[in-house]
């Protein structure tokens, strides 16, 4: 599955219409989120169970400005609606492999519910 573009229209829908959800906030002209683009993809051909999105924060500097992005590339990821994961800077391959991997053995409500183990 390749990445979907999200705006301050589908964003909110899109978190919650679905069980996990990788966000990339990037801009054309950074350097770092054309190097880590290539990675992005190949790893939501490689895990279609998972939705991969990306924002354009030139086109929607609002939403960037709600999600409170500072620096790009900034990668942030839903699970059940819920953000448990947002990081900036390009990530390496087996890092992002690593976060899908932890993301999906994550037990969210457990995570959001204040039982830590």
């Amino acid at each position: 599955m390749s990445t979907i573009d999200l705006t301050a229209e589908s964003f909110e829908r899109t978190i919650t219409e679905h069980e996990i959800v990788l966000v990339d906030f990037w801009a054309s002209w950074c350097g770092p989120c054309r190097m880590f683009a290539p990675i992005y993809e190949a790893a939501s051909e490689a895990h279609p169970e998972v939705t991969f999105a990306s924002v354009d924060t030139e086109a929607e500097r609002e939403l960037a400005a709600a999600a409170q992005i500072s620096s790009i590339p900034t990668l942030m990821a839903f699970k059940g609606g819920h953000l448990v994961f947002s990081q900036a800077g390009a990530l390496p391959a087996p890092a992002l492999e690593q976060l899908i991997d932890g993301i999906k053995a994550l037990d969210v409500e457990a995570a959001t519910s204040g039982s830590a183990s």
